[in-house]
């Protein structure tokens, strides 16, 4: 039991009149065994129904279960050598995989792992000890001719050899290169070897990189558990109540079952959840049945119960001795932030204003020389016919540019070019 069904029970043994003030401590294992027996019997069940180990007698296919159930014996059969199962935690994943090799009897040896966490050695001395075989002290090609004498003769007896992996995306790259070795026991009409790797959707991450692309070549079905819908949480829950024995009136409310379809995500262990610690608390109340507000209370113990975990770890993480601005500007309040922005903005636009002044300035400036420059060159220069000769007079007045009486010249013709005058204004 967790905190909040530790609860739940205490409250129930000891509601009444006569109830002490003190709160009692955790029930023991001898006191856990009595409030189960004393929930039981207030409900009328065999057994617990939404219990947390996977009991086969408790399995319910939905649509989507069913449907990978089928891809797994479909891809057996056709000894299709590699398929992945992939689904969320919670989903049944365990609990199907045992199913599908419960309905392979007689006709298949099969060997479930899910020790994940090792290297290639270890992974195969995991298989060998499933199969009765010591392989200590031995390398890894040893202990590949020991498995590779066990298949033939599973192959004599006309047996299929199937070999499932359980939390299959906890396995590291090499391991995964390992097991694809292993589809290489084979002959030239059949596979010896029928592999099932299973796993959360990190594995489908994982095969989709470009170092496992012979491994996903491998790979026939990909199979993938969905969520339930609403209608197969209400299917979920009955089957499970029946199986357990459960033969009274409806236990849960049309409106209690909306809000666990909808909080559950139709996630098969967060139902067990949600329905153990509703029925716990109703044990607790002494009440037959559970309804829309019960479950109210119900669910925001448990909401509660998810945030005070998620502060307690918050707590705990480690304070960075040299944070990046960018991570303490998180903490600045939005107000602060913008107000900050529009006085950086206004001071680049004043920026901007006064080197584009001061750049007209020196503009202005080098264009007042270059002015001054040209005249002073054209007052020097030699003169002859044709050219021109500058008179600089006083500011705001104009300034005669013309041809000098004196230096006109001749047409070619002998005709004599007549003095013009052309004015200006500075």
């Amino acid at each position: 039991m967790n905190e909040l069904e530790n609860k739940y029970a205490r409250l129930g043994e000891y509601a009444g009149p006569n109830h002490q003030s003190e709160v009692p401590s955790a029930p023991k294992v001898g006191e856990r065994r009595r409030f189960d027996r004393l929930f039981l019997e207030f409900f009328g069940l065999n057994e617990q129904p939404f219990g947390v180990t996977p009991d086969l007698r408790f399995l319910y296919l939905g649509s989507k279960h069913r449907q990978a159930l089928d891809a797994l014996n479909y891809g057996t059969e056709l000894n299709r050598g590699f398929l992945t199962l992939i689904a969320r935690p919670g989903m049944g994943k365990t609990s199907l995989l045992f199913h599908y090799l419960e309905g392979l009897g007689d006709t298949a040896r099969t060997v479930f792992l899910f020790q994940t966490d090792g290297n290639s050695t270890e992974l195969m001395r995991y298989l060998l000890a499933d199969l009765g075989l010591d392989g200590k002290g031995m390398e890894l090609p040893e202990m590949r001719a020991l498995l590779s004498q066990v298949l033939m003769h599973e192959m004599q007896a006309n047996r299929r050899f199937v070999l499932v992996i359980d939390e299959a995306q906890n396995l590291s790259e090499n391991v995964l290169e390992s097991i694809r070795l292993l589809s290489n026991f084979e002959t030239p009409w059949m596979k010896l070897m029928h592999i099932v790797l299973a796993g959360q959707p990190q594995l489908a991450d994982r095969l989709a990189s470009p170092s496992m692309a012979q491994l996903r070549q491998r790979v026939s079905f990909a199979v993938r558990i969905e969520s339930f819908t609403r209608d197969e949480v209400d299917l979920y829950i009955d089957h499970r109540l029946w199986v357990a024995g459960y033969k009274g009136l409806p236990l849960f409310s049309l409106g209690a079952r909306m809000l666990i379809a909808e909080h559950s995500e139709g996630i098969p262990r967060n139902i067990n959840n949600i329905c153990f610690c509703a029925m716990s608390l109703a044990w607790a109340i002494k009440q037959k049945t559970i309804g829309r507000e019960m479950m109210r209370d119900v669910l925001a113990d448990l909401d509660s119960g998810l945030a005070k975990e998620k502060e307690i770890v918050t707590t705990k993480l480690p304070v960075q001795p040299n944070q990046s601005v960018a991570q303490n500007s998180y903490h600045v309040p939005p107000a602060i932030e913008s107000t900050s922005a529009r006085g950086w903005l206004s001071k680049i636009g004043v920026g901007c204003l006064m080197f584009f002044s001061l750049g007209w300035l020196g503009i202005h400036r080098n264009i007042n020389k270059w002015i001054e420059c040209s005249l002073h060159f054209l007052s020097v220069a030699p003169r002859g016919s044709g050219h021109l000769r500058v008179r600089r007079m006083p500011q705001n007045s104009q300034v005669g540019v013309g041809l000098d009486p004196s230096s006109a010249g001749t047409k070619p013709d002998g005709q004599t070019e007549g003095s013009g005058t052309m004015a200006t204004q500075h």
